[in-house]
């Protein structure tokens, strides 16, 4: 994907696609400063360890834009690549799978003594299109999951 700021709908990777025909986005407060949150997701190899969602992640090389990683999550496996990656503010990648280009955008901004975390995700695609509505539940229930499940960790981690 060739990504111009000027006319591309996901703005260079800082937000999702927000002409996706499915699209979701959430958010939460955690307890803990923006630097341990970006600490807790961004340790992609150790996703399995806080988030029962995902089953594996293999990723080579350092959390940098343009770095690839596989992970299993649900009934399928994913190819995602790192887009933007700013410390520790907002981390987003794209991935492909089953027909769906998806694009995650995670943002972290203090908030009263801890970090608001908003993240949204859009799915595109002939499959996207074609099965919007189930798409959009299962989207929002993997968005809540995932925001649950960091919080967890994260707040974990400032207490420790």
């Amino acid at each position: 994907m060739t990504v111009n700021s000027q006319s591309d709908p996901r703005d260079a990777y800082g937000t999702a696609d927000q002409r996706a025909p499915v699209i979701g986005a959430r958010e939460i407060v955690i307890s803990a400063d923006a630097e341990t949150v970006w600490d807790v997701l961004a340790g992609i190899d150790r996703w399995p360890a806080w988030n029962p969602d995902v089953k594996w992640v293999s990723i080579e090389g350092d959390v940098v834009e343009g770095t690839q990683f596989r992970w299993k999550s649900g009934s399928g496996t994913l190819t995602s690549t790192l887009r933007r990656v700013e410390r520790p503010y907002l981390i987003a990648w794209t991935g492909r799978i089953f027909g769906i280009d998806a694009v995650h955008v995670w943002r972290f901004e203090p908030h009263d003594g801890g970090t608001l975390v908003r993240t949204e995700e859009s799915f595109d695609g002939f499959v996207a299109r074609l099965l919007r509505r189930p798409l959009r539940k299962t989207l929002d229930r993997a968005l809540e999951s995932g925001l649950r499940h960091l919080k967890v960790e994260a707040e974990r981690w400032a207490r420790d």
